[in-house]
């Protein structure tokens, strides 16, 4: 019994998303949703990209509480909007569909979901999003696509943050990189310096040639 209630929870939800992705692509916005743990610098690849993209941007924050990032990109004149979850661990497709009823997100836009800090949940729920990008630092340790594999197994992207203090915590990108290629062949890892921006040019460059994909 628990699984058909786990797979009726699934199904409705993949329904709505794919409408939502529907809707969203005929007005030529292209949805990216960013996975990652708490701290692996999500917030930091959404303010260094959106520098960086062309045309207009909308961001939509998801956190258990507060909107302290979402002021933090308003302040840096992002149209960042919030969705406070109170306890659940991922996004899902209906709170987008809620969030996006109060937005006004111009056709042509990118669409960049932040969704919670977990490394499971929000890998298993498609939000109505063109691809998954997952973030990964150095801090967690260079382990975590093995002990996770699912997130970057669905992911189109793997952003690597925070190597400045690789060194420092033992961090063996070698490691992290064969583990990749375990569990998720040829995934494309770019490495991000979340305060310089270094590196940011590279994720803005593959995200236009994805969209440029998707249109034709």
């Amino acid at each position: 019994m628990r699984i058909e209630i786990k797979r009726a929870i699934y199904e409705k939800n993949d329904q709505l998303a794919a409408a939502i992705n529907a809707r969203l692509r005929a007005r030529g916005v292209f949805t990216v949703n960013i996975l990652g743990s708490p701290g692996a610098g999500k917030t930091s690849l959404v303010r260094q990209v959106a520098e960086r993209l062309h045309g207009p941007l909308a961001v939509i924050e998801g956190d258990v509480s507060s909107d302290i990032d979402t002021q933090a990109l308003r302040a840096l004149g992002v149209d960042a909007w919030q969705i406070e979850t109170g306890g659940d661990c991922h996004l899902n497709a209906p709170m987008i569909e809620a969030i996006l009823g109060k937005m006004d997100v111009k056709d042509g836009s990118w669409l960049l979901i932040e969704n919670i800090g977990n490394l499971i949940c929000p890998a298993e729920f498609v939000v109505g999003e063109d691809l998954k990008l997952v973030v990964s630092s150095a801090a967690e340790g260079h382990d975590k696509p093995l002990k996770y594999p699912a997130i970057f197994g669905r992911s189109a992207a793997c952003v690597l943050t925070k190597l400045d203090i690789a060194e420092a915590i033992g961090f063996d990108e070698g490691a992290f990189r064969k583990g990749i290629e375990t569990v998720a062949p040829g995934l494309p890892i770019f490495p991000l310096n979340g305060r310089s921006g270094a590196g940011a040019g590279k994720i803005a460059a593959w995200l236009e040639s994805a969209r440029s994909a998707v249109r034709k």
